[in-house]
């Protein structure tokens, strides 16, 4: 027999699974940064003890 009215929770688990997904891309894209900034910082210091 189903159920009367309104599906239960459908919009809440659209919406979690959504910021979930967004919160997953953010701290992958965050990573990517750290990784660019890090190779950066060691070209820098390669180059500055190489002219030493």
């Amino acid at each position: 027999m189903p159920k009367k009215g309104k599906e239960k929770n459908t919009k809440n688990k659209a919406k979690h699974s959504k910021l979930m997904a967004r919160k997953k891309k953010k701290a992958v894209s965050e990573k990517e940064v750290r990784k660019q900034r890090l190779k950066e910082i060691l070209k820098i210091s390669k180059e500055q003890t190489g002219n030493k």
